[in-house]
């Protein structure tokens, strides 16, 4: 069946307020079309300011911001502020957008309308890799974290895109997060600044998580087949080394290049990037995105609004 087509089943019936930035984007359009038909959400497609709303948005950006009122009712007025004032102001359950909008705008006015959740240091997102043939993993299904957000994270950041994904796939993927912070080191095997990060990221990690497996630091070999864990980890292999399904990716560059070497090569289906860590439910979009990649994203977006909290 596939886990996005699952997803979607799972989130028909939710009836999600669901607000587009890019309301007036055909994608966007006939994306949420599908997604009300099967009453995954209510769509609120934002191609008209509703200016009755604009005094109250203003005043809550006003606030937020200490920004001068007529300023806040010209920043209130584009579609993306206003978007994002609506879901913290309540008015929405999720927000989806990024067809249009590039990913830095977009997070940028996230993270300062919407925030971050309380004790974290970094939003992050994932990808749901599909790996055909694949026995690994979640019945063949990976999450790769952090794929799009996080150019070079510290030790702190990448603790807490660990605790943030074992968190995402616990309550979202109903999985038992084995979660792997990645490296050119297996448990000592190699000394140099980035290892003692990524092995630093794992102590913070652990003391934050609840009910969470997170280790590391590994290769991902050893994180991935077990008959090569046993050999380059000599005692106290644990629950994490062999037997993985989310791996923490010490930067950018890593994730990105992991993700689609395994799109390509393996010929995986490659879902996201899905944002995560922030006080509302949202998501960002490629700007490539076809209609069937936005149902989606609008899907997992219902489930964290039904599941709000989680993450």
């Amino acid at each position: 069946m596939g886990i996005i087509n699952d997803l979607r089943k799972k989130a028909e019936g939710l009836n999600k307020r669901i607000i587009f930035p890019e309301g007036a984007d055909e994608r966007i359009i006939k994306a949420a079309k599908i997604a009300e038909k099967r009453k995954i959400i209510k769509p609120i497609l934002v191609d008209k300011i509703d200016l009755s709303k604009i005094k109250k948005y203003a005043g809550f950006y006003s606030r937020l911001t200490k920004t001068g009122i007529k300023t806040a009712e010209q920043i209130a007025k584009q579609h993306l502020f206003y978007s994002a004032l609506a879901l913290k102001s309540g008015d929405a359950d999720g927000m989806v957008g990024g067809a249009v909008y590039t990913s830095g705008d977009f997070i940028a006015v996230c993270k300062e309308v919407i925030g971050l959740k309380k004790g974290f240091k970094a939003a992050s997102s994932f990808f749901l890799m599909e790996i055909p043939e694949y026995k690994g993993g979640e019945k063949g299904v990976l999450m790769y974290a952090d794929a799009s957000v996080n150019p070079n994270p510290n030790a702190e950041e990448l603790a807490d895109i660990a605790v943030v994904s074992g968190n995402t796939a616990k309550t979202l993927l109903k999985w038992e997060p084995r979660v792997a912070v990645l490296s050119f080191s297996t448990k000592g095997s190699a000394e140099h600044a980035d290892v003692e990060k990524a092995r630093k990221a794992v102590e913070i990690a652990k003391r934050k998580a609840k009910g969470i497996d997170i280790d590391g630091e590994f290769q991902v070999d050893s994180a991935l087949v077990m008959d090569v864990a046993k050999r380059k980890i000599k005692r106290n292999i644990g629950k994490v080394a062999g037997r993985a399904n989310v791996l923490i990716f010490p930067d950018l560059d890593a994730g990105n290049i992991a993700y689609k070497l395994t799109q390509r090569l393996a010929k995986a289906k490659a879902y996201g990037p899905i944002l995560q860590g922030f006080n509302k439910p949202l998501s960002d979009l490629s700007r490539g995105a076809n209609v069937e990649d936005i149902v989606g994203v609008i899907a997992i977006v219902a489930i964290i609004a039904d599941r709000q909290g989680f993450n």
